[in-house]
C-alpha cells in the first residue's frame, strides 16, 4: 500500500498567512504602527523562532505591560482563529485517497496547538494518522518519526515500506532531509524560494500542495533518492514516463487521472499574505488550548492503528511504542519500530574515555614570593 506523508504548517495549512493576520490584529488592537507587520513577520521566522522569543521582543519594542503568559494566550487564540485548510488542498487529499493512497501528517511542534489545528480545519477525517514531535518525543529529520507515522496509519514500517512512501513538505532541513535519511522520496514546496541545501535534494519540487500531490500520483514508480543518485539521473521523470501506459482501471490509471485533475487545477502563486478566508470560530482565551469551543470535552483524532489522542495528558500517543490496537483496515500493525541507525550515535564509538587526573600543586602567596626572590637573585 502506498503511503503519502505530509507536513502540517505551510504545507497543508497556510500558517504564515494566519500569523500575518494575527499580527495585524495585534497591532490594531494596541494602536501600534501597521507598518510593523513586516517586523513581526521577520522575527517570527516562519514559526521556527520560539514563541517566547518573538513575544518578548514585541513586549520590549512596544513597552507593553501585558505579561508574557497573556501575550502567548492571545497569540495561540488568534492564530488558530485565522487558520484554515484551503479547499484546493482538501480536493488534493481526496484525489489521493480516491487513487488508493494512505495519508498521514508528520509535524514538528507542540501537541496542543498542532492538534487544535488538525481538529479546527477538519483534517482529521481526511487522513489515516498523524504524529506530532512533542508527544512522540521524536523530531524531524529523525527517521524514527516517519516510521511512527507509518505505523499509526496502519502500515508496518518493515521490508520495502519506504519505497512506497512519499513525503511532502516546505522546510528542507526537517521534511526533505528527514525523507532522505529514512529512504523516502520527497516533494519540496518551494513557495518561490531557490533550493539552498548542497548535501541533499528532493525528488521533485512544486509550487504548492495540489501540484505536489499531482506529481506524486503521476510518479508513483519514480526511483528512490539513493537509486537515482547511483544512476546519476534526475529523479521523477523516468517513473512518470513508465506510468503512461497504465491499464484502464489499474491503480496507476487512477493515479494518472487524479494527477491530471490536480495539474489542471494547480496554482503556482505563493501563499496569500492577507488574512485567509475560512473558519474563524473564536476560542475562549481561558479555555484549555485544544478544547472544543463551548464544551468541556477534549477533541480527539483517531489514527488507523486504533489509538486516540486528546490534547491533554502527558504524551498521549506514546502508547504506540509499547502496544497498539488493531487497525481498522489494511496491514496489521507490527511491533513498534526500533530506532534506526540515524537516530543514535553508532555503538562502535563507545563511551568517551575519562581524562587522566593530574595532581596540581596549589599556588600560594609564599610560593609566589619565593619565585620572585629566585628571579631577583639570578639577575
Amino acid at each position: 500500500m502506498s503511503l503519502l506523508l505530509l507536513d502540517l504548517d505551510n504545507t497543508l495549512l497556510p500558517r504564515d498567512a494566519a500569523f500575518r493576520a494575527w499580527a495585524q490584529d495585534f497591532l490594531a488592537e494596541r494602536g501600534l504602527p501597521p507598518g510593523d507587520l513586516d517586523w513581526l513577520a521577520t522575527i517570527d521566522g516562519g514559526g521556527y523562532v520560539p514563541r517566547s522569543t518573538v513575544l518578548s521582543a514585541a513586549q520590549r519594542r512596544y513597552g507593553l505591560d501585558e505579561s508574557l503568559e497573556l501575550l502567548l494566550a492571545h497569540y495561540r487564540h488568534g492564530i488558530n482563529s485565522h487558520i484554515h485548510c484551503p479547499s484546493r488542498h482538501i480536493d488534493a487529499l481526496r484525489a489521493a485517497r480516491d487513487a488508493g493512497w494512505t495519508l498521514g501528517i508528520v509535524s514538528n511542534g507542540s501537541t496542543r496547538p498542532q492538534l487544535e489545528k488538525i481538529r479546527r480545519t477538519g483534517l482529521g477525517p481526511l487522513v489515516d494518522g498523524w504524529v506530532i514531535s512533542e508527544e512522540a518525543e521524536c523530531v524531524k529529520p529523525d527517521p524514527l518519526i516517519f516510521e511512527i507515522a507509518a505505523q499509526r496509519c496502519g502500515i508496518a514500517p518493515t521490508g520495502d515500506w519506504a519505497s512506497h512512501t512519499w513525503m511532502i513538505g516546505d522546510y528542507a532541513p526537517a521534511d526533505i532531509a528527514g525523507a532522505e535519511l529514512a529512504g523516502l522520496r520527497s516533494v519540496w514546496l518551494h513557495h518561490g524560494r531557490p533550493w539552498a541545501e548542497p548535501g541533499y535534494r528532493p525528488t521533485l519540487k512544486a509550487a504548492g500542495l495540489p501540484e505536489a500531490v499531482g506529481q506524486v500520483l503521476s510518479a508513483r514508480n519514480a526511483p528512490g533518492p539513493r537509486a537515482a543518485a547511483r544512476a546519476g539521473t534526475r529523479t521523477g521523470g523516468p517513473g512518470r514516463r513508465r506510468t503512461a501506459g497504465a491499464a484502464p482501471g489499474s491503480s496507476s490509471s487512477r493515479d494518472l487521472a487524479a494527477a491530471a485533475a490536480l495539474t489542471g487545477a494547480r496554482s503556482s502563486a505563493q501563499l496569500s499574505l492577507s488574512a485567509p478566508d475560512g473558519m474563524r470560530a473564536p476560542v475562549p482565551m481561558n479555555a484549555t488550548e485544544g478544547s472544543a469551543p463551548g464544551s468541556g470535552a477534549r477533541p480527539a483524532v483517531r489514527n488507523r492503528s486504533g489509538e486516540v489522542a486528546s490534547s491533554g495528558g502527558s504524551h498521549p500517543m506514546n502508547a504506540s511504542r509499547t502496544t497498539t490496537g488493531a487497525p481498522a483496515t489494511g496491514t496489521p500493525v507490527a511491533a513498534p519500530p526500533s530506532r534506526t541507525r540515524f537516530a543514535a550515535p553508532p555503538p562502535r564509538f563507545g563511551p568517551r574515555p575519562a581524562a587522566p587526573v593530574t595532581a596540581v600543586t596549589p599556588v600560594t602567596a609564599v610560593t609566589v614570593a619565593q619565585a620572585v626572590e629566585t628571579a631577583v637573585a639570578s639577575q
